[in-house]
Order: C-alpha cells, then sequence, then structure tokens
C-alpha cells in the first residue's frame, strides 16, 4: 500500500514534469542539428558552392537553438519553487512540449526557403504559440500557490509573465508582417534581444531578492 501511495505521489511531482522536459527539450535542440549536413565526394568547386549553401540551415539552427534554450530557462524558472503538479499543470506542460518538439519542422522551413513569407510565418507562429502555451503554465501556477513550497513572489511572476507575453507579441506580430516583407519579419525578431536583455537582468534580481 505504502509503494502504491509512494508511485502515486511520483507521479504528481514536478520533479518528473521536469525531467520529462528536459528530455524533450534535449532531443528538439539535437534534432536542429540534422539538417547541417553536405553531400560527399565533392570537388573543390562543388565543396565550395555546398557550403555556400549549407550558410542558411547554420542561420536557422543558431537561431532555434537559443529560442527553444530561453524557452528551457524559462521553463526552469517557473517551476524553480514547483512542489507537485496537478491535471491542468500537466496539460499545459504537456501542450508546451509537444509544441517545442514540432520546432525542427518550421526550423527546416526558414532554412530552405526563408525567402517565403510562408515559412517565415509558420516559423514566427510556432515560437508565438509555444510562449503562448508557457505563458498560460505560468500564470497557472502562479495563480496556485498550494502546488508550490512556496508562494511565487508577485514580482517574479509578473517579470516571467512581462518576459513570454513579448515573445508571443513580437512573434505573433511578425505573422502579417511576413506576408509584407519576409526579410523585415525576419529583423523584426530582434526587438527581442533588448527586451530580453533588460526583463532578463530583472527577473534575476527580483529572484535574488527572495
Amino acid at each position: 500500500m505504502n509503494g502504491y501511495r509512494r508511485a502515486r505521489d511520483e507521479e504528481g511531482s514536478a520533479a518528473r514534469v521536469l525531467a520529462l522536459s528536459d528530455g524533450v527539450f534535449a532531443i528538439a535542440m539535437t534534432l536542429l542539428a540534422l539538417d547541417i549536413t553536405l553531400p560527399t565526394g565533392l570537388d573543390p568547386a562543388g565543396f565550395e558552392h555546398a557550403l555556400g549553401e549549407v550558410v542558411p540551415n547554420l542561420w536557422a539552427y543558431a537561431l532555434s537553438f537559443v529560442v527553444i534554450a530561453a524557452f528551457w530557462r524559462g521553463h526552469h524558472q517557473v517551476f524553480q519553487y514547483v512542489r507537485e503538479v496537478d491535471g491542468t499543470v500537466v496539460k499545459l506542460g504537456l501542450l508546451n512540449l509537444g509544441l517545442i518538439a514540432l520546432m525542427p519542422f518550421p526550423t527546416t522551413l526558414l532554412a530552405e526557403y526563408g525567402d517565403q513569407p510562408q515559412s517565415v510565418a509558420v516559423y514566427s507562429g510556432a515560437a508565438a504559440a509555444i510562449g503562448a502555451a508557457q505563458l498560460s503554465l505560468t500564470v497557472v501556477l502562479w495563480k496556485r500557490p498550494w502546488l508550490s513550497s512556496m508562494a511565487i513572489p508577485d514580482q517574479v511572476a509578473r517579470n516571467d509573465v512581462l518576459d513570454l507575453a513579448s515573445m508571443v507579441l513580437v512573434f505573433a506580430a511578425a505573422v502579417p508582417l511576413a506576408f509584407v516583407s519576409p526579410a523585415g519579419a525576419e529583423l523584426w525578431w530582434a526587438v527581442l534581444v533588448p527586451v530580453k536583455v533588460v526583463l532578463g537582468r530583472r527577473g534575476k534580481r527580483l529572484r535574488a531578492a527572495v
């Protein structure tokens, strides 16, 4: 009986959710690199040409790695104080992980057809969807303090919400912008760099003060 109860308790633990999440994030990051290949048996001229063609793949890989890493870091921050989870948290967490696992597909689209508005729009929409799922998860955990060893401080939670909301807004706005100018939409993503730096530093100070 005690073993059964222990197994049920472990199913609802945040540690199990984090373990699954780390595995999915790691696999998604690894799959990003699979498209970075060169044909074998090339002569010098063919090698130089193929090397030039792989540059978009490297750019898409680097971008998606940074995006996924940012979501992974935010995911761990959200679960910093969480001790156990309920059905709603599990469902939102699985939705988030499902979207993360799909990221290699829009990354390939961006690498192979980066000049097409549909590719940029799909990539932007995928990133916005991940941000929205993680934002929902953050709000749910914030409003359910009984799941945590200590209540998430309001200042920390608000900063996390603002951080994720900025990603959702920037990527969502890039979807229609992509149909006007794919290159302009990609440049628009750069708005997140100073925003993430400022909010990241603020969040670090707030967590240190807890």
